[in-house]
């Protein structure tokens, strides 16, 4: 039913022109278009769309993933752009540094202005 249509990640925010700028400027997606609920980026072949809502940050759960080559490189330019990654104890998954592995698997999270949790990783495609 929906395996030939498209997805995007829905992203909630409590400080809309925050999000916009984390997004844009932080993560360096490309504004496809606003309105006066949210906004909507291009994030290689897919989008993600930020929308303003009470709830933002209450997931504990990761929100949105991105696929990557190389897991550690962005890992690295992250936080220096002041972006603290975040551990955690997983079962059957070790940790260089800030990577998590679990295999041929390398993956890493970090929070949004938001409180949302967002996520790395190689192999998931």
């Amino acid at each position: 039913m929906l395996g030939g249509a498209d997805a995007a990640a829905t992203i909630p925010a409590s400080d809309l022109e925050r999000a916009k700028r984390f997004y844009n400027e932080t993560l360096g997606l490309s504004l496809v278009k606003e309105s006066k609920g949210g906004a909507v980026y291009a994030s290689g072949n897919s989008k993600v769309f930020v929308y303003k809502t009470e709830f933002a940050g209450t997931n504990k759960a990761t929100t949105a993933s991105w696929t990557v080559d190389n897991v550690e490189s962005v890992a690295s330019e992250l936080t220096s752009k002041g972006i603290k990654l975040e551990h955690y104890d997983i079962p059957g998954v070790t940790r260089q540094g800030d990577v998590h592995i679990l295999g041929e698997l390398k993956a890493i999270w970090f929070k949004d202005t938001e409180g949302n949790i967002l996520s790395v990783a190689n192999g998931m495609g």
